[in-house]
């Protein structure tokens, strides 16, 4: 084989390898939320202005979806997003990028993250860098305690 097929043939491999690894990082974020609710809003466009590709989902209940998704009681906030490729992660609530990208990037062995209730300053609630909250891991197993995963605001 000359080098010029060879190269050719080099070329077009390395780019199927490449379109294959894209579709496995799908930056595809699917977001239930209440019509009618401006904060769950504003962080869906703050995500999509981020550079995600969002999915809306407006819904008068979200219980079932937050059922589904097993987020305890005392995690659960206004809306629940999800997002992955091959490996889904379930967001809850007003998570800042910031941890929307380490999470993705880590890939840690967990099913989600969550910033329960809707805490002043955190994004979508007036996305204030000084507002301190925390976000915390949803574990495997639904039962799992929350754990601190990212704190903002120090």
């Amino acid at each position: 084989m000359s080098r010029r097929p060879f190269a050719f043939a080099l070329a077009g491999g390395f780019l199927a390898l490449t379109s294959v690894a894209w579709a496995a990082e799908d930056n595809t974020i699917t977001v239930y939320k209440s019509p009618w609710c401006g904060c769950c809003e504003l962080w869906t466009e703050a995500v999509e202005a981020a550079g995600y590709k969002v999915a809306v989902h407006d819904m008068e209940d979200l219980s079932s979806i937050k059922a589904q998704a097993g987020i305890p009681d005392d995690m659960q906030a206004c809306h629940t997003a999800v997002t992955g490729g091959d490996r889904k992660y379930i967001i809850e609530g007003h998570v800042p990028l910031e941890a929307v990208e380490k999470m993705l990037s880590e890939r840690p062995d967990i099913r989600g993250i969550a910033v329960p209730g809707m805490p002043q300053g955190s994004l979508g609630m007036g996305d204030d860098p000084t507002a301190q909250h925390t976000v915390y891991t949803l574990g495997q197993n639904p039962a799992d305690p929350p754990v601190p995963y990212l704190e903002t605001g120090q």
